[in-house]
């Protein structure tokens, strides 16, 4: 009870002051205090957003919701109510703006991702099809698919004998996560399937790809990713970003399934989870970057 006492009291009147003081000593707000003392990264962008956020100012506030097309001048106007003057502090303005564009990207990231897991996969459509079977030949390059309904789906990993039934929970995103691996990862992603083909230690490759997609979204959605994304995307974060980090979750989770050599398939929830509390222990680091480090056809 103490603590949400003293959290109410310092938001609400210690901080103000505090801030007040500070600036009286230094010359300097709250904003540029942090975008000179912090190197680019999580943790400048991190404390520029709860400076933002908890501003009394709706013009700093409303930085938070502005779009890549008027970031800029959302910070002149900041610079503005700050009376911050640029000859005075020239490097601030373009800190600033890559923080906001960071912040401001991360959800519009995070709409991006969410349409495209609305998005229900039709065999009615042509472009979803032609995905579909993009993700064969990039994985068995030297077998053909006998029929569009057919058991073979099995050998990558689908359930049945058509994909499609697969897809329902993370929608198009799934599938796009799976073709993104294979065509920008090849190599690493056909590794993969092999392993996923271990007679003792296989397990479902599409399935468990589709869900490795809901854990990056979960961490996506929960604000977990944040550190990673302000750390590897000087800017706004885009899909091809988010499809990245995927293949990082894709080639370490088969590493980590390898290692700990489960003693069946029916554990996967288990390893599954003991797998994302170590990815979200890395996001707790904040120089954290998730990236596969191998090479990219792209």
């Amino acid at each position: 009870m103490f603590g949400y006492v003293w959290q109410y009291v310092y938001t609400s009147f210690l901080r103000y002051w505090l801030k007040w003081l500070v600036r009286q000593a230094t010359g300097k707000c709250e904003l540029q205090r942090i975008c000179s003392r912090y190197k680019p990264g999580a943790t400048r962008t991190t404390k520029a957003e709860y400076s933002l956020r908890s501003s009394r100012s709706k013009v700093l506030r409303g930085a938070l919701e502005s779009s890549k097309d008027n970031s800029e001048i959302c910070v002149d106007q900041i610079m503005k109510e700050k009376n911050v003057k640029p000859q005075k502090d020239p490097l601030f303005k373009q800190s600033l703006h890559t923080c906001v564009l960071q912040i401001t990207g991360y959800g519009g990231l995070y709409t991006s991702v969410e349409d495209l897991r609305k998005e229900v996969f039709s065999s009615d459509n042509a472009e979803h099809e032609a995905m579909l079977l993009k993700l064969w030949d990039l994985l068995m390059p030297t077998v053909k698919l006998e029929s569009r309904l057919t058991k073979q789906w099995g050998d990558i990993g689908f359930q049945g004998d058509d994909p499609k039934t697969d897809f329902r929970g993370m929608g198009l995103l799934g599938l796009i996560n799976l073709v993104f691996f294979s065509e920008n990862h090849t190599e690493e992603a056909r590794q993969v399937l092999s392993h996923a083909n271990h007679p003792k230690l296989g397990y479902s490759y599409a399935i468990v790809g589709i869900n490795l997609t809901e854990m990056a979204y979960s961490l996506l959605k929960s604000g977990a990713l944040k550190p990673h994304f302000y750390n590897t995307v000087q800017g706004p974060p885009e899909l091809q970003h988010f499809h990245q980090l995927y293949c990082y979750l894709a080639y370490e989770f088969d590493k980590f399934w390898v290692l700990e050599e489960p003693e069946s398939i029916m554990q996967f929830n288990q390893y599954r989870e003991k797998f994302h509390n170590v990815v979200r222990t890395h996001l707790q680091d904040p120089d954290v970057s998730l990236t596969l480090a191998v090479h990219s056809k792209n």
